[in-house]
Order: C-alpha cells, then sequence, then structure tokens
C-alpha cells in the first residue's frame, strides 16, 4: 500500500505516477490513442469540459501517441485551435495526406487547452455527396435506417465514416514508420460518434475500441418527460416503491404503476428509435464498454442491455483551480464583487447586512426536474420559514443561473446598477474633495469645523442620489424578461413558493436566465469568479451521470449539495468517510420519499446558515483538501484501465509495461481536529480581528466537530452531544484534548 498524501487520505491501490512519461513508453512500443467525439474543439454540452480538461493528463502520460478527432467547426476554430501541419516523417501527416487525396477536407493542428494535444477535423461537409451511399452501406451492415430529416443523425454518419476510413488508413501507414507491430485503441464518446466504431468492426480493422457514454440516450428523455425513472430499473426493483424518491415536478414516486419499460416501445414513442439503436449498436460492439459512474453503468445495463467493463469517473484539471493558500483570499475579493451586484439588484430595500448575508447557487443546462430546481425551490421557501422562525438575522441569496429564452434585460435591474454606481461615484468626489480642504485646514494649525468639511451643494448632490435610490415595487426575482414568462417553470415555482423577495424574507431570490460572462453588463464576472465568491452550491440533481458543477465547487473549496442519484455524489460517499464534514451534503433521492428528500435538503441549508464565519472558513479549507481526489492525474488511470482491458482482448500477445488497476480506493477518514498552529509558536492576538467577528464562538475544528456532531444527531441548539457520540468523532471526554489525524 503506498500513499499520495500522508495528511488527508489513505490509497489501497493507486498507480505510480511515473508511468506519465509523455508516450515514451507508448513510442517505443508502438502504440496510439484517437480519442474521438463531437465536442473535441466544439463546445456543445458537459463531454466538451470532460476532454478538454482530460487533455493535460492525457498528453503527459501519451505525448505525441495521443491525438484527438472531431468534426471541423469554424467558429470554435477561431479561437481554440492552432492550425498547421504535423511533422512530415509521421505517420500522421500521411494518413491526412492520403485522406485529403480523396476530396475531403482534413485540418490539422493543435488545441489550445493545457497540454496543447494534436487534433484533426474533419469538415464533413467535403464528404456529404455520399451521404446516400454511406447511409445505405450502413443499413446493409447494421440494419439501422437514418431517417432524411434527421440532420444531427446524418452528420454523425459523415463524420463516423471518415474516422473509420482515417483510422484504417492510419493503420496500414504506421506499419511502414517502426518494425514493432502497430498498436491503435480508438476511444468513442457518446452515439454521436458511435458510427465509427460500428465501421471500423464491420470492416474487421485492427484496432482496440472503446465507448463511453455519458448519459443514456434514452435514459435522458425519459426523466426529462417526467418519468418514474429508477422504480422502473431491475436494480432497483427489490426496494419499495414509497421509499423511492424518483418523479420530477414533485410528485410522489410511490403514485407510479408502471413495473418496468418496454425499451423499443418507449424510444419509438420518442422518435429516437434510430438513434438508440446506433447508440446499443456501438454499446456492444465495442471491446470495452465504459460509464461514468456506477448509477449510469446500472442505467445501461438496463437501457442498452451491457454491463460496463469500467467505470471512468470524470475528473478536472485541478492545476488549473489550485489557488493554494490564496483560495481564501478569492473568495472574499469574488464575494465583494457579488456585493457589488447585490447593492444594485436590492436598491431602497438593502435593510440586509452584506456581512451576515450568504450566497447559494445552482446552475447549469436548463432542466428544471433533472437538475432538481424543483426540490432547490420548495427547500429554499421552507428554508425562508425556518429563518423567520428562528428569529435568525443572517439573509440568504439563493441565485438561479438557467440559461433560458429572454427579450433582453430587466429595467429595473439595469437601473439599479446604474442608480449605485451613480451614488459610487458621486461619494468618491465628495471624499476626494473633503480629503482635500481637511489637509489644508490642518496645515494652518487648527481642526477642521464640520461645517467647513461638507458643503451646501455637496450635501444637495448627495440627498439627490439618495432619492433616486428609492423605489415603491419590490426587487424583482428575475433579471431578464423571460419570454412566456407564465410558462417558465423557474418563475411558476417561486410563484408558487412566494418567493418575491419581500422585506420580511429571510430567503431572496435572483434567476439569472444567462452564463455568466465578464462581460455582463450586471456582474462581470466569469462562472469561476461567481463560484468562488459564494458560500454554498446547490444541486439536488434527479438525474445526473456524473455531475461537474458540485465538482468544480470542490476543487474552488466551496461546499455544494449533490444527491446519491448523481455520479459524483455516489462516488464520494464511496471514497469519503463523513462527507459532510468535508462540505459535500448528498441528500438521499433513491430510498426515501420525495417529502423527506425536500426536508432533508432544507435541513441542510438550515444547518449551513447556523455556521458563524469561522466554521465555514474551516469547512472551506476541508472541501479544498478534496480536490485531489477529483485530479486526472488519478483519475485518468480509469482511462488507461480501459485501454488496457481492451488491448487485451485485441493484442493478446501483448506485454504492458504497466498493470493498470485504476485508482483504486482513496479513503479519506473522519475529519478529526488539531490545533491549527503550535500555541507556543505565537503570541496571543490582543484583541479578535474585525473580520473574525460575526459571533463567532467555536474558536477551535475541536468544537465544529462536535457541534457537527450535535447536527448529525438531529438536536441543535438543545443538548450537547454525547460522550460516544465524541469519541466516535476522536474527540476526548476529560481533557477536552482532540485526537491527531495525522
Amino acid at each position: 500500500m503506498s500513499r499520495v498524501s500522508k495528511r488527508f487520505y489513505r490509497v489501497d491501490s493507486i498507480r505510480n505516477l511515473e508511468h506519465l512519461d509523455r508516450g515514451e513508453t507508448a513510442a517505443q512500443e508502438n502504440r496510439w490513442v484517437f480519442e474521438v467525439s463531437h465536442e473535441a474543439a466544439n463546445k456543445v454540452g458537459g463531454i466538451y469540459q470532460v476532454i478538454r480538461s482530460k487533455c493535460s493528463a492525457s498528453v503527459e502520460e501519451l505525448g505525441e501517441q495521443y491525438v484527438l478527432l472531431g468534426p471541423y467547426k469554424e467558429a470554435s476554430v477561431r479561437t481554440e485551435v492552432e492550425l498547421g501541419e504535423f511533422a512530415a516523417e509521421s505517420p500522421l501527416t500521411s494518413a491526412v495526406n492520403e485522406i485529403r487525396s480523396l476530396g475531403w477536407r482534413v485540418h490539422t493542428g493543435r488545441w489550445l487547452v493545457d497540454g496543447n494535444p494534436q487534433i484533426i477535423l474533419f469538415d464533413i461537409g467535403s464528404a456529404s455527396d455520399k451521404l446516400y451511399d454511406y447511409k445505405t452501406q450502413f443499413y446493409d451492415s447494421c440494419k439501422i435506417g437514418i431517417p432524411n430529416q434527421d440532420i444531427e443523425c446524418n452528420d454523425a454518419v459523415l463524420f463516423g465514416f471518415m474516422v473509420a476510413k482515417f483510422i484504417e488508413v492510419f493503420h496500414e501507414q504506421a506499419a511502414d514508420f517502426s518494425d514493432c507491430k502497430v498498436r491503435i485503441a480508438a476511444h468513442f464518446h457518446e452515439w454521436l460518434a458511435g458510427v465509427g466504431l460500428i465501421m471500423l468492426r464491420v470492416r474487421n480493422i485492427d484496432v482496440a475500441t472503446i465507448f463511453t457514454t455519458h448519459a443514456t440516450l434514452l435514459g435522458r428523455f425519459l426523466c426529462a418527460g417526467a418519468v418514474d425513472f429508477y422504480n422502473n430499473l431491475d436494480k432497483y426493483s427489490s426496494i419499495p416503491k414509497q421509499n423511492i424518491a424518483g418523479v420530477n415536478g414533485l410528485q410522489d414516486a410511490s403514485l407510479s404503476t408502471k413495473s418496468k419499460f418496454n425499451i423499443d416501445e418507449e424510444a419509438g414513442k420518442r422518435g429516437i428509435y434510430h438513434r438508440y439503436c446506433m447508440e446499443r449498436c456501438a454499446v456492444h460492439l465495442a471491446h470495452t464498454f465504459t460509464t461514468v459512474s456506477e448509477i449510469t453503468g446500472v442505467e445501461a445495463e438496463n437501457l442498452l442491455k451491457r454491463k460496463p467493463d469500467v467505470i471512468t469517473p470524470n475528473g478536472l484539471n485541478v492545476k488549473k483551480f489550485a489557488a493554494l493558500h490564496e483560495f481564501q483570499n478569492l473568495h472574499a475579493l469574488s464575494k465583494e464583487k457579488i456585493n457589488d451586484f447585490i447593492r444594485g439588484h436590492f436598491y431602497g430595500y438593502m435593510d440586509f447586512d452584506l456581512d451576515k448575508t450568504l450566497y447559494f447557487f445552482i446552475a447549469g443546462r436548463y432542466e428544471f426536474g433533472n437538475k432538481g430546481a424543483d426540490l432547490y425551490i420548495e427547500a429554499l421557501a421552507r428554508l425562508n420559514h425556518y429563518m423567520k422562525a428562528s428569529g435568525t438575522d443572517k439573509t440568504v441569496i439563493a441565485f438561479i443561473i438557467f440559461p433560458a429564452k429572454t427579450n433582453n434585460f430587466n429595467i429595473e435591474s439595469l437601473r439599479g446598477q446604474a442608480i449605485t454606481k451613480s451614488l459610487r461615484d458621486t461619494i468618491h468626489d465628495i471624499q476626494a474633495k473633503v480629503g482635500k480642504r481637511m489637509y489644508d485646514i490642518c496645515l494652518t494649525g487648527r481642526l477642521p469645523e464640520s461645517s467647513e468639511l461638507l458643503l451646501k451643494e455637496e450635501t444637495v448632490r448627495l440627498k439627490r442620489c439618495i432619492y433616486a435610490a428609492q423605489r415603491k415595487s419590490l426587487p424583482p426575482i428575475t433579471t431578464h424578461n423571460v419570454q412566456d414568462d407564465n410558462l417558465d417553470p423557474v418563475l411558476n415555482a417561486l410563484r408558487r413558493c412566494h418567493l418575491f423577495n419581500d422585506t420580511h424574507d429571510r430567503v431572496k431570490v435572483i434567476f439569472h436566465p444567462e452564463f455568466l460572462s465578464a462581460t455582463n453588463p450586471l456582474f462581470g464576472m466569469d462562472y469561476e469568479e461567481f463560484v468562488r465568491g459564494c458560500h454554498l452550491g446547490v444541486f439536488p440533481s434527479y438525474y445526473e451521470p456524473w455531475g461537474y458543477t458540485p465538482a468544480e465547487c470542490t476543487v474552488m473549496g466551496i461546499p455544494s449539495v449533490t444527491t446519491n442519484l448523481s455520479g459524483f455524489g455516489c462516488f464520494m460517499a464511496e471514497h469519503i468517510a463523513d462527507p459532510m464534514s468535508y462540505g459535500i451534503y448528498i441528500v438521499d433521492r433513491r430510498y426515501i420519499g420525495l417529502e423527506e428528500s425536500v426536508r432533508q435538503l432544507a435541513q441542510f441549508l438550515y444547518e449551513f446558515v447556523q455556521l458563524n464565519r469561522r466554521q465555514r472558513i474551516i469547512q472551506r479549507n476541508r472541501t479544498e483538501r478534496l480536490s485531489e481526489l477529483l485530479d486526472w492525474r488519478i483519475l485518468g488511470t480509469y482511462y488507461c484501465q480501459a485501454r488496457q482491458h481492451a488491448f487485451r482482448v485485441v493484442y493478446p500477445d501483448l506485454e504492458l509495461s504497466e498493470e493498470a488497476g485504476g485508482a483504486g480506493r482513496l479513503s479519506y477518514p473522519r475529519p478529526l481536529s488539531e490545533p491549527p498552529s503550535p500555541s507556543s509558536s505565537r503570541a496571543t492576538t490582543p484583541a479578535p480581528s474585525e473580520h473574525g467577528s460575526d459571533e463567532d464562538s467555536v474558536d477551535s475544528e475541536a468544537e465544529l466537530v462536535v457541534l457537527g456532531a450535535g447536527l448529525r444527531a438531529g438536536r441543535l441548539n438543545q443538548t450537547t452531544p454525547s460522550t460516544t457520540e465524541l469519541e466516535e468523532l476522536g474527540v476526548q471526554s476529560g481533557n477536552g484534548s482532540v485526537a491527531s489525524s495525522r
């Protein structure tokens, strides 16, 4: 057993990172890896983030033996790809030239992301004259017909045939450049790239193929249609239906009477039967089949009828987000930018203290039920009731960031930002003049009178700004004018829960129906900067094969809420002894009813609100520790394991230099408190700092552990945890000392 980090987690079995030799071993063995996806240098959905973030680790492992294949999209290529030819003496160059001789337009270069991997982009329009022939060949070999009106499937066929032909030509060319037998692994992502895999197998090309489904096609459609999905999977058939939360739109799962899905019928009713057949064919023809999480594996086993050979969880390029000891400072700086927006949005109703305000958010694709927005809004309404009943002086501002169709910005939102900017500029101008007058008067040897500092005309300017900042209407709940707002599910849910940003509400809501960017006139922040400034990300998803949003929160040191129906939540529950203590709150949406899930989420939010500033800082430190767990340098070993699984099937004579066993079990123990630094190394602070206030009654991490025991026992502010509970947490009774976690 080896350890990557003795301080934070134990590792039962993890590969030595010496295999990251930038392709030296792969070149000696003449091994090549092609990664094929419609989202290579083409941002469409979450797969783009997977491939983009993995490039650095892939290049560290495979170097120039790693090549990406994707469709040519000019708008994306202009900003993301540096076009250029490969080395003249290379099988890649020979294969590209031969493909170009067929009349196809093929672009080569490097993707401008970490690692700068080689990329080959196929202009599918240059092969469009062969579409009918390709569809005929596809039907003859697979008996899958493609409707003429399905443009997306037509593009998938063109791209697949071009990729299959290129890999076939490359296999022939690579054999001439080395005495060692060429061995190729082609990794295809999602059904859109699956045609290439199917044609490689149909033509019996000597290539090891891997297929990864990030979310099954039919599963996404079923869940989007408010179907009782998980109750109808064989994996969960033994669980009583009344104990499973599984229906979108806040309906109880026990209302479902349907026992199992008729897969062909369900796909046909939704007009995706041919797409489903393409996906299922690719899954069964692949030498190695992988999914991104155990729960997606169960889904694939039921809908695609094949159990995954390897689970390949998604990671992040942690180095990109790493801020080391600076991440707490970045949180404070980003939070101040959000504060500026809040001052403008709530002008005239700034009756709450920003130092005692917490920012929650949910973000992602606008899938109201799948992303758990229904639970989020319902839990916010209950949290509002809890906070008003307890008489707390804290305020929660909950952001909802989903892209929706809008006409333009809400005029009230823009007006608020303009008014606060005018007030801020006026005060800065007057402040400079007052400072100059004070300086000049003090030089005469006397103290200035108050009438000498603030002149009457300046008082008038301030009064005008103050009167302009008054308003009669409540602050808007949305920053844009949403099209057909009477049909918008988020706005309707906010209306139903009576969340209107009233003065007495302790929970305020802001629906921002647009992705964040630095050019946004309201926020002026990128999404990453916005996340760093928030206190909690809330993602109570119903259908979430992995979940990049909570993962991004984790690597930036921001606590998050997820569920045990998301791949990320299941992964964290498997590898962390007590996820809640690390700032990962996992809502149960699998084994309890929907009402209980909403109540549990509301309780998590209320408990988080009750933490003081010091406790939140400690929790953010713990959350940031988990970033190594999500690093591609570790999780990339699962992809290596998948490739070696395929290599063994196709090339049984190949002696692999490294035995890939995945990352093994990464066991993060429950954090046991210890003093932040030796008490004898520094003098006691004579007075508490201003930023350390906020009623910081908890003075050490040990007390946070004690508080955590009370939260888990459900007895917050009622009784203290028992001695047994404290001993389970590692807190010794008697002298109050805490067992070391190192």
